[in-house]
């Protein structure tokens, strides 16, 4: 994990990004402990208020669950669900954005799909 100060945004967000990365790339499989909180804090030189309040978002959004005395856990369907989040994110914002600056620079659907459908081929 990695962690910056002068980022703007904030370190609690970053790492509940950071968790949830790890979630979905297995780092942190469904039903394992996360590490924690002062673990985290002490590691990465962080407020251990500050990593509380991100693994916080990361039981709101329901990906963690807290086990009274003895910690965090990633609970079943997390990566599903963090992937689900992902992808609304990225229609959301990324996507609408393409689209707009496509409209914006003259760039027709056809030629949108067909070099989104270019990009794809080479993977």
């Amino acid at each position: 994990m990695h962690f910056d100060a002068t980022s703007l945004e904030p370190l609690y967000a970053q790492i509940a990004t950071q968790f949830t990365a790890g979630i979905l790339s297995g780092a942190f499989p469904e039903g394992s402990q996360v590490p924690s909180t002062t673990e985290v804090a002490r590691t990465y030189a962080l407020n251990p208020a500050t990593v509380l309040r991100g693994m916080n978002e990361l039981v709101a959004a329901g990906l963690l669950e807290k086990r009274r005395g003895i910690g965090m856990f990633v609970v079943a369907g997390a990566q599903a669900q963090a992937r689900a989040q992902r992808q609304a994110a990225f229609f959301t914002e990324r996507l609408t954005a393409m689209v707009a600056a496509a409209k914006a620079l003259g760039i027709t659907q056809a030629e949108l799909t067909a070099a989104i459908e270019k990009e794809y081929r080479h993977e």
